[in-house]
């Protein structure tokens, strides 16, 4: 396995985790909203709460994961492999999906947090 399907595996958690997050939040925002009459035996908050816990898990589980892809590249292109080691170009774009990702989720987070 590859360090770029390592990042990219991170970066496919990290959305799992915030889309499933969003969605527990609207879900059951929806779902409260719209009962009327019915005795509700949970905390209103619980799945806003459960939302925004799992969508600041996968921001931060990929904000790890980026780091730590950074870091091992770094080590392996270091002087201490420099025999041995294939040089490849900067992956600006594994870079940019998850920088992108994390955005969303903070947004997601926000929209979330503030009820939008």
């Amino acid at each position: 396995m590859t360090l770029r399907s390592t990042l990219m595996s991170d970066v496919r958690t990290a959305v799992s985790l915030i889309g499933f997050g969003f969605t527990v939040a609207q879900f059951f925002r929806q779902i409260l909203g719209n009962a009327t009459g019915i005795d509700v035996h949970i905390n209103p908050n619980l799945p806003r709460n459960v939302g925004l816990l799992l969508i600041a898990v996968g921001i931060g589980s990929l904000a790890m994961g980026t780091w730590t892809y950074h870091h091992d590249r770094m080590y392996l292109q270091g002087s201490r492999f420099a025999r041995i080691a294939v040089h490849r170009p900067f992956p600006l774009g594994s870079y940019a999906v998850a920088l992108a990702v994390i955005l969303i989720g903070v947004l997601a987070f926000l929209s979330v947090l503030y009820r939008f």
